[in-house]
């Protein structure tokens, strides 16, 4: 009867992964972006060592956009395989709930792992992001695995989970700064455990050594990347784009991890979102405090929530450090994996049946609910409208030229070898970081520096605002054609002029 029951919850996590799957891709095939996912796709058309140089000014390390650009090798400019990357990365991270989670702490746990890396909104939202961040997840949630691996298995010699330990920290150092402190809080927490142990039995362990060894690689794998990093920290200047508010942020904070609403975009109202979201918590709590007797048997989930807040505290001592608020909510996406394992473990182990199905059910009819609105603002005719007008009007030799409100960027990766001009009104101080462009981008601040242009350029702007008017005024331009568009993707409003300048 056992086995029975055992292989029934194997084929319902199989299902589960498999629908899973399907579930986060449906929205993810279409060629739209906003202002981040440019950057990404120009960053992808890059040389590696270009990505290095440039990706110095940047806010986030490198290997995310190395991966683009192997894909861009081989398949070209390829903005849905880009795309489908992060899906992918979700798609594993799901895997890991049958093939890690499950061996390291029974079937219940891996099951509602995987399926709430699927069915949780907030990664559902972000998989189809060409962002960093759902592969980040995966880095930091392998990191963990490992780690407590190889602090279950003793002394044994575990190579194996030594390198890939080794690995998938090093790899998270090098796709997002909350992933790097997260894989330094362990690999800490790893050290002063295995340093206790070597004291204890008066001799320097086998799992000492070989942290020592594996920390050694992984500081000499970094250190490139770390002295680019401090030399940029020590010369930067100006504000960074974050702002903090309280209690605001933190209350965003809290509906983007259980939601993915950030700002402006409200997936489901705020107050579902902090219903759902306090209803998870004060249940996992409750299932804490009446179950805190058995320390050793809940030490997994203990440690992953540790180590959740830690790299919040983290980040908030290095926004005191250096002066620059690094508290994001999007952020959070990097140790997503450890929130979702930490109150998948207390569910499975303690949790009332009913109440677990309860909380499941309400998590997958959100996510069906935003699925279906991505679904159609993704699809949506809209977001093919301007671009099947700009084909039609577009010629070769025509210029762009757009300012401040971002959304002329995410025209133009669809131009690369258009001739882009970004008019920095508000001067940002991004020439380096914006190299990710292309080599026919080229940023100016006042309109003289381009008065010996001749020819068609296209002005871009967002709700009905144009810098067409200035641009006659001071350039002797006249515009000949003006369309406006509204995409479904992203809600933008987009204001094209044509205007004719000659020298």
């Amino acid at each position: 009867m056992e086995k029975l029951k055992q292989n029934k919850m194997l084929v319902l996590h199989i299902l589960i992964i498999v629908v899973g799957i399907v579930f986060v891709g449906l929205s993810a095939f279409h060629s739209n972006t906003w202002f981040d996912e440019s950057y990404s796709v120009g960053m992808a058309g890059h040389s590696f060592g270009e990505i290095w140089s440039i990706g110095i000014y940047d806010v986030h390390p490198i290997l995310y956009y190395w991966l683009l650009h192997i894909i861009n090798l081989i398949f070209g400019n390829q903005i849905v395989l880009y795309r489908l990357l992060s899906v992918l990365a979700i798609c594993v991270l799901g895997i890991l709930g049958l093939t890690h989670i499950r061996k390291d702490f029974g079937p219940k746990v891996g099951l509602l792992f995987s399926f709430f890396v699927y069915f949780l909104p907030v990664n559902l939202v972000y998989a189809g992001e060409i962002r960093m961040y759902s592969l980040a997840m995966l880095f930091v949630t392998l990191i963990a695995i490992y780690a407590y691996r190889i602090y279950k298995n003793g002394n044994e010699k575990q190579i194996k989970n030594w390198v890939l330990f080794g690995i998938f920290s090093l790899a998270s150092c090098y796709t997002h700064y909350y992933a790097l402190v997260a894989a330094g809080l362990v690999n800490i927490a790893l050290f002063i455990y295995f340093v206790r142990q070597s004291v204890k039995e008066k001799k320097v362990t086998y799992n000492l050594k070989a942290f020592l060894i594996t920390a050694v690689i992984q500081i000499i794998g970094f250190l490139p990347w770390l002295i680019c990093m401090l030399i940029k920290i020590s010369n930067m200047t100006g504000g960074f784009w974050i702002t903090l508010s309280f209690p605001g942020t933190l209350i965003e904070m809290f509906t983007f991890q259980f939601t993915g609403n950030l700002g402006g975009t409200q997936y489901v109202p705020n107050w579902v979102a902090g219903l759902f979201g306090g209803t998870i918590c004060i249940y996992i709590a409750y299932l804490w405090i009446k179950n805190r007797k058995n320390k050793q048997e809940n030490q997994p989930a203990k440690y992953a929530i540790l180590f959740y807040i830690s790299v919040l505290l983290g980040m908030g001592l290095a926004s005191l450090i250096l002066w620059k608020v690094m508290i994001y909510a999007r952020y959070l996406l990097c140790i997503t994996g450890l929130f979702i394992f930490f109150f998948s473990f207390f569910m499975a182990k303690y949790g009332n049946k009913y109440i677990n199905i309860v909380i499941c059910a309400i998590s997958l009819v959100m996510a069906i609910y935003i699925n279906i609105g991505l679904i159609q603002a993704n699809y949506d005719k809209s977001n093919e409208d301007m671009f099947a007008y700009l084909q039609e009007n577009v010629q070769d030799g025509d210029a762009i030229i757009y300012d401040n409100d971002l959304v002329g960027f995410n025209i133009s990766v669809h131009y690369p070898e258009a001739q882009k001009y970004f008019w920095d009104i508000g001067h940002w101080n991004v020439e380096q970081a914006y190299q990710a462009f292309g080599p026919n981008f080229d940023i100016i601040y006042d309109l003289e520096e381009i008065q010996d242009f001749s020819g068609r350029i296209w002005a871009i702007n967002r709700n009905g605002y144009s810098i067409a008017e200035k641009i006659e005024q001071e350039l002797g331009g006249e515009t000949i054609e003006k369309q406006e568009f509204t995409a479904e993707y992203r809600g933008d409003h987009y204001t094209f002029c044509l205007l004719e300048v000659v020298d």
